[in-house]
């Protein structure tokens, strides 16, 4: 496609590579009602595009100009040495998306008007992504396949010719995976090379498997020896096993899970401004189910984007599936949803976390910061802010937080493990969900969620590796500005950079 963007026409290419997150991450709404051609002959026309016209200008601050190499660089890892289009029906699914226009960024009548015209685009964005997807692994089909009938949601059986041009495209997607489900080859891992390589170029860095393993492992000694000594002093008398199940067991019912949350979220907004954490205290959430096509995530904060008039974001929790039994979504609600673990989620999506981010992004000083966004940093910040909090003293030394941050930060741990092991292939899918259950308690569907989430997005493990990446710069911030150093300094120089990769928040060193 050729966008119509307000931007310059370096960002503009770059946009038009990654329409689902110029839209709803940028907030660019000049491509409201369109898809992105992913056929396999519009992703070379959109990778010749990068960089301009020829004799475009570098941008003027240095940390903009390699922010934006670093972007198409990850674009032609992704699209041009990979070429993920064809394996991984996820971008063809986020294409199709159309929660986005569920935000109150603009009137209802010009959302619905741009939700129309973008689902008027799906029997060609369909056409594309069966052109294009002719190397999709029986395995990543197989767990791609319930977030593609979940776009089923956006469909109005009544709705007229509209929906139902749509719905047979809907039909013809599914066949098509269902098909590779059956037939795709056996191996979904993209082999060690690969995943360093794409996990590295968006993040401006060169990425060494091994050693980054390496640490994986001593973070998860580490949690694990947190939550052992936090459940200790939840209960010095039982077993730790037992600790968990109990706090497991003090849960939400589904029909009261969002209103608890709602109650948490004004806690840590108001927590986060008496300490001053962040440069921005302005937040305002609602609390909202989460969209089925959305199901691969827990929870998730849908803020208001940088270039989109401000409004409030929404945090959006994933229920249990109408279809489970009574006995699996009691399982989902223990280990995704009990309420010790429900104030972490709150810190991690609201604030200090990715609320409270998107407010400095909202304030970022170039188009460069305000549009692109390295999920690296933006989940790596979140998640330090778990840490974070723990550190400071949320809820006054509650043992529950430390037991919750340990627990979550095992998760996310795992994760990462997880997305080395299946993308180099030391690890197969009940062998992710076995490990999840081993280290992080989960059971049923929740295991098997997570693992299969690890296929779905080889760079999942962004969260721990994000989350290292900031402690490591607040240590060298620490040593650096010795007696003027204070968290509010590092933080404001830190998100002064919007969302930068990860191998190029040195910058906020130099800076602050």
């Amino acid at each position: 496609m050729t966008s119509t963007s307000t931007l310059d026409p370096r960002l503009a290419a770059i946009c038009d590579l990654s329409v689902f997150a110029a839209r709803d991450s940028a907030g660019k709404h000049e491509y409201d009602g369109t898809v992105q051609d992913l056929s396999p002959d519009g992703v070379r026309r959109g990778l010749a595009a990068l960089g301009g016209p020829a004799g475009t200008e570098s941008y003027p601050d240095p940390h903009d100009e390699a922010h934006a190499v670093a972007a198409e660089e990850a674009l032609r890892v992704r699209f041009g040495e990979l070429e993920l289009h064809r394996s991984n029906p996820l971008w063809h699914i986020e294409n199709l998306d159309l929660s986005g226009y569920d935000r109150p960024y603009a009137p209802q009548p010009e959302r619905d008007a741009a939700r129309s015209a973008q689902l008027r685009h799906w029997p060609d964005a369909v056409d594309a992504a069966i052109e294009a997807l002719d190397r999709v692994p029986a395995a990543l089909a197989d767990a791609t396949l319930p977030l593609a009938r979940g776009l089923a949601a956006f469909l109005d059986p009544r709705g007229g010719p509209l929906h139902v041009a749509a719905g047979r495209a809907h039909a013809r997607l599914l066949a098509h995976l269902e098909r590779a489900a059956a037939e795709g080859p056996r191996s979904a891992a993209l082999g060690g090379p690969a995943l360093a390589r794409l996990l590295g170029a968006a993040e401006a860095c060169t990425v060494d498997l091994a050693a980054t393993s390496a640490r994986v492992d001593a973070g998860r000694d580490r949690q694990r020896a947190l939550l052992y000594e936090s459940l200790r002093r939840v209960n010095p008398e039982a077993a730790p096993a037992d600790t968990v199940r109990a706090l497991q067991a003090d849960h939400p019912d589904a029909d009261n899970l969002l209103d608890e949350f709602a109650v948490l979220v004004d806690e840590t907004v108001a927590w986060t401004a008496r300490h001053d954490l962040v440069p921005h205290h302005d937040v305002e959430v609602d609390v909202q189910p989460m969209p089925e096509s959305q199901r691969r995530a827990l929870a998730g904060l849908f803020a208001s984007a940088p270039h989109e008039v401000d409004a409030p974001s929404s945090f959006r929790i994933t229920l249990p599936d109408a279809d489970w039994s009574r006995a699996e979504s009691d399982q989902w609600l223990s280990t995704g949803f009990n309420r010790t673990l429900m104030p972490n989620m709150a810190i991690h999506e609201v604030a200090p976390g990715h609320a409270s981010h998107g407010r400095a992004l909202r304030r970022a000083a170039t188009d460069v910061r305000r549009t692109l966004h390295s999920e690296a940093f933006i989940e790596g910040w979140a998640h330090y802010c778990e840490e974070l909090a723990l550190e400071q003293g949320f809820r006054d030394g509650d043992p529950r937080v430390a037991v919750a941050v340990a627990q979550d930060a095992l998760r996310r741990v795992t994760r990462f493990a997880c997305a080395i092991g299946l993308h180099t292939g030391t690890m197969t899918l009940s062998d992710a969900t076995a490990r999840f259950a081993e280290d992080v308690s989960l059971t049923g569907p929740a295991a098997l969620h997570e693992a299969r989430r690890g296929l779905l997005d080889p760079t999942y493990g962004r969260y721990t590796w994000g989350k290292f990446a900031i402690l490591d710069l607040r240590e060298q911030a620490a040593a650096r500005w010795g007696g003027g150093f204070s968290l509010r300094r590092f933080h404001n120089a830190l998100l002064d950079l919007g969302a930068p990769p990860l191998g190029l928040m040195r910058t906020a060193l130099e800076r602050g």
